[in-house]
């Protein structure tokens, strides 16, 4: 019996078409990455962004917040998942908080890349855990392009989704245990580091400034005011 292919149906499409129609919401995934202050605590971190989530939720309706915190002793990885709304208000926050002073509790944050309109959230909730990675002094300016360790970086974390996405996780979290389980999965700290003071990199208020900027900026001719006129002899 010859094998038979399958072949998309208009019914098929129609539904496609209301299952998109129905969505509330269109999903982004943001990575982000920073640098910790001496001495803070993986606690204190954890709290800072439950709080920040239930702020915002407060006040907009949006998709809730999935991805992954990774807590390192000196920098955090971050994952986040929404609607744009949400994502926007994150920014906003994080960028409140890197100009309250000299101590700020988040330093040097980047934003790595923005995935928009992704069909699928890859996590199922947001996750955060500590993870104990050596540092290993390395110059990678000197052999890789700020895009090539982005890319790499990425990839690493895809893969960690993807591993997380198998697991049976319950109410109490991840656990403290990523880095003895797969840690190849893991980016090492001094990568995180060369990223939070890459220049390619945006900072939360440098891609709030762009976001809010329209795209047609006005012409000089358009703001002269009083309107130009004829002179007349």
């Amino acid at each position: 019996m010859a094998n038979t292919v399958p072949r998309n149906t208009l019914l098929g499409m129609l539904e496609e078409i209301r299952r998109q129609q129905m969505k509330k919401y269109l999903l982004h995934r943001m990575f982000l990455v920073a640098m910790l202050p001496e001495n803070t605590d993986g606690g204190e971190v954890i709290a800072f962004h439950e709080q920040l989530f239930k702020r915002i939720a407060k006040f907009h309706l949006g998709e809730p917040v999935s991805g992954v915190l990774l807590i390192y002793s000196s920098c955090i990885l971050h994952v986040l998942e929404s609607s744009s709304g949400t994502l926007y208000h994150i920014l906003k926050e994080l960028a409140a908080s890197e100009n309250q002073g000299p101590e700020p509790f988040l330093r040097d944050v980047k934003i790595l890349v923005v995935s928009h309109n992704i069909p699928t959230k890859l996590f199922t909730q947001w996750y955060a855990t500590t993870v104990d990675v050596p540092e290993i002094l390395e110059d990678i300016s000197q052999t890789q392009t700020t895009e090539e360790v982005i890319t790499e970086c990425l990839t690493l974390i895809l893969k960690l989704g993807v591993y997380l996405a198998t697991l049976k996780v319950g109410n109490k979290g991840l656990g403290d245990c990523l880095h003895s389980v797969v840690p190849e999965l893991l980016i090492r700290t001094e990568t995180i580091k060369y990223l939070c003071k890459a220049e390619k990199c945006l900072s939360p208020q440098e891609f709030l400034d762009l976001y809010d900027n329209p795209l047609q900026p006005v012409m000089d001719s358009e703001s002269v005011w009083p309107t130009p006129a004829h002179l007349f002899a």
